[in-house]
């Protein structure tokens, strides 16, 4: 717990340093190649003095690093540090396995999620229900066929059936995160709308996207090395 509350500390510093627009645009600048800090003023039309202090305060959130001239030792150089930008994106999730998504009747959303997450994160995984149907929706089939996806028209179960020690469990819809208690408790929900609700093409290619943009944000954190 220390050192998570540390990290978030960390990960506070940084944001705080960037929340100046002049000390964004020294690390935009910072960005493709290292300056001096002359020349990074020079460019930002800056101050020096006010440059000195902008450095000083993205130094001391380890955004920024000073290096000594090769050549004229009383030059010094400002580097970026892109691992410390890199701390600013999505907080890994460890322990993960499989990811399992769950939805009511394991029919369309959670059968579309994990579909996704096969062929985008490549990563194991399954999907289920809190009270399956008896097959998949035809209009989610469609929409997968259309994304080069398979799914299985007969796939569907219970949550019951599928869900073991180590898995990462994600709501996809509101009744399934509200219904699942006890050791299948949700540790992920997204509040996705029903598709079937409206049983619409367009309705289901909507569920398809957030669903798809949903997947492309949770797995550089589960993946992450």
């Amino acid at each position: 717990m220390n050192a998570e509350h540390s990290t978030l500390g960390d990960r506070a510093r940084v944001h705080a340093a960037l929340g100046d627009p002049a000390r964004l645009a020294i690390v935009d600048a910072l960005t493709l190649g290292d300056a001096s800090p002359g020349e990074i003023a020079h460019a930002l039309d800056m101050p020096t003095n006010l440059v000195a202090h902008h450095v000083k305060v993205l130094s001391a959130a380890g955004l920024v690093v000073r290096t000594r001239s090769e050549g004229d030792r009383r030059r010094t150089y400002l580097r970026l540090r892109p691992e410390t930008l890199a701390t600013l994106g999505t907080p890994p999730l460890t322990g993960v396995g499989r990811v399992v998504f769950v939805c009511t009747h394991n029919s369309a959303r959670s059968q579309l999620a994990a579909a996704l997450w096969r062929h985008r994160a490549h990563g194991p995984a399954a999907s289920a229900g809190t009270k399956p149907a008896a097959r998949v929706h035809p209009r989610a089939i469609t929409v997968a066929h259309r994304h080069r996806l398979h799914l299985d028209p007969a796939g569907t179960a219970h949550v019951a059936d599928v869900v073991r020690d180590g898995d990462l469990v994600v709501a996809v819809c509101d009744n399934a995160h509200e219904e699942l208690t006890g050791p299948v408790r949700p540790r992920l929900h997204w509040s996705v709308p029903d598709p079937v609700r409206l049983d619409t093409d367009e309705a289901f290619e909507a569920a398809y996207a957030e669903l798809a943009d949903r997947v492309d944000r949770l797995a550089p954190a589960v993946h992450r090395p």
